[in-house]
């Protein structure tokens, strides 16, 4: 197998389950109301606003994948855009689960030469680290969406 085949696949874990820690995105949304997704706990981010974050570079870095040019800043990440019905909620969370799987098929077909290369500029480092840096933030956010869950449960 690839390490590219081996990022796509982990990607998908984290996203869609199949990992060993048994906690995935997809099942710990699927219950999670809209209005659930957008009550701000304290000085925490809400759940909405942690799913458009993981998304958002994701989306940006996928884009690189399909030829685009980068196109994405921090200061943008959290603008989650108004969600005022389930509609909006899920929509906002069919994206994540399209882009998702989009960035793991660009990923499977990128050969491992790459992933020693300089991903668009030096300072953004190599293919490898930027992919496998979204899978570890995916799983960090992952992580505070669980902790938020608890919270709005009590």
């Amino acid at each position: 197998m690839h390490l590219t085949e081996e990022l796509a696949k982990h990607l998908r874990y984290v996203h869609f389950g199949g990992n060993w820690t048994t906690s995935n995105l997809k099942d710990n949304l699927k219950n999670v109301t809209w209005q659930q997704a957008t009550t701000k706990l304290q000085s925490f981010n809400t759940i909405a606003a942690l799913v458009f974050h993981i998304n958002y570079y994701i989306n940006a870095v996928e884009k690189v994948l399909a030829g685009e040019t980068l196109q994405a800043s921090d200061k943008y990440s959290f603008d989650v855009p108004p969600i005022n019905s389930e509609r909006d909620w899920n929509l906002l969370l069919e994206k994540a689960w399209t882009d998702a799987e989009n960035f793991a098929l660009h990923i499977e077909k990128l050969p491992d030469s790459i992933l020693s290369e300089n991903f668009t500029a030096e300072k953004y480092g190599s293919y490898y680290r930027n992919i496998q840096g979204i899978i570890e933030h995916s799983h960090y956010h992952l992580g505070q969406i669980v902790i938020l869950k608890k919270l709005l449960q009590l």
